[in-house]
């Protein structure tokens, strides 16, 4: 929340084969194989993973088939991230999978029907944020920390760079001026490498080409500050190096610390929930507010009950970059989108199983694909917001 323009901003990114990142993306891919069955199924899925482990666990209300292929949708998960390694393979490590029925008490509330709206499938408030400072209207710390291990995944899987592994975290702190980025004051990698023998040094080599491709220019100076690998060694990673649970990097996933955030988690939640789906539709007004131009920065809240359908607020905050005030942005949201649970799944077409690829490098800043994936980041409200204030 800077009030400052002049001011170092760090932010952190970890990647797809992170052990937290590993159980978010086999929660996401649990979910998606229920939609695909069954649009309107009932999924809340956790995982824990560990040293040659993976449990699943958790309550859904779906197609019974699905609970038999847990155990193919868990390796096919492990070996697309790329984990073949001793103490974590996809082919010989162990799938627990404890995954039941959902509690009638929360079906109750959430089930519409003999007319009753549909309720949100829990309490909670969820923000969402924008800013103009990137063209993806992200926060340029995290954004550009998700693109540097995007980027070194992209290699590792070509086989351009056959030496990295799946494992790794990045951390960038950018200096502001004005209130805009303007320069990478120091980066941090941590990554772990298949050859024993690269040092710190070896392994910058490697990556730096990379990093430099992906930063703006001029970004990196003689006196950016480099950490890359610097506890030495990074062989043993993923699962068998630390164990991991889904929704434990909700700041990764989100903005990297740059705005507020509910609370709540994503990964293996159905869009009935609402940290899910307000979390995404929350992002679509903040980034459709911004891109309208109606301020340069955004964050909204919204609040929700269990089992009620509207939300109990809505508030809107420009930090004074605001072409028009905040209370008027706030009576404009309500008109252009239904904010019922129901009215967000069906304005982002949200019963679709389209979460695997939102489990790694941010479910924000991405580009809305053919296949209906992150239709939040669209900014098809722009005209609509721009008449309604």
């Amino acid at each position: 929340m800077h009030t400052r323009s002049d001011y170092l901003f760090t932010s952190e990114s970890v990647s797809e084969g992170h052990p937290d990142k590993v159980c978010d993306r086999i929660s996401d891919a649990v979910l998606d194989a229920f939609l695909t069955e069954d649009p309107e199924a009932r999924v809340a899925c956790e995982t824990f993973a560990t040293t040659d482990r993976v449990i699943v666990g958790g309550e859904v209300r779906g197609p019974a088939g699905v609970l038999g292929r847990i155990d193919s949708i868990v390796r096919n998960c492990v070996r697309d991230i790329g984990y073949a390694q001793k103490g974590f393979n996809w082919e010989t490590l162990t799938v627990q999978n404890y995954i039941h029925g959902q509690s009638d008490n929360i079906a109750q509330g959430v089930d519409g029907g003999n007319g009753k709206e549909e309720g949100a499938g829990d309490q909670g408030i969820m923000f969402g944020y924008a800013t103009d400072e990137t063209d993806a209207h992200m926060p340029a710390p995290i954004h550009y920390a998700h693109a540097i291990l995007r980027r070194l995944a992209e290699v590792r899987k070509s086989g351009v760079e056959r030496r990295l592994g799946p494992d790794a975290k990045s951390q960038v702190t950018l200096r502001y001026a004005g209130g805009r980025p303007v320069e990478c004051a120091s980066l941090v990698l941590s990554t772990q490498h298949l050859d024993e023998n690269m040092s710190s040094a070896d392994v910058r080599a490697m990556v730096e080409p990379h990093i430099r491709d992906v930063l703006p220019d001029g970004w990196l100076t003689k006196e950016t500050v480099w950490h890359v690998n610097p506890t030495g060694k990074f062989v043993i990673g993923g699962p068998d190096g630390d164990a991991g649970l889904t929704g434990r990097k909700i700041i990764v996933d989100t903005y990297g610390g740059a705005a507020p955030h509910g609370g709540g988690a994503f990964s293996g939640k159905d869009p009935t929930k609402v940290d899910r789906s307000a979390a995404y539709a929350a992002r679509y007004l903040a980034k459709n507010v911004v891109a309208a131009g109606l301020a340069r920065r955004c964050v909204i809240q919204l609040a929700y009950a269990i089992g009620v359908a509207r939300p109990l607020s809505i508030y809107a905050d420009t930090y004074g970059t605001g072409e028009v005030s905040e209370a008027a942005i706030e009576a404009a949201l309500g008109s252009v989108m239904d904010l019922s649970p129901k009215g967000i799944r069906t304005h982002l077409a949200l019963n679709r199983p389209i979460y695997q690829r939102t489990s790694a490098y941010g479910h924000f800043g991405r580009k809305p694909d053919a296949e209906g994936g992150f239709s939040w980041e669209r900014t098809d409200l722009v005209e609509a917001l721009r008449k309604a204030v």
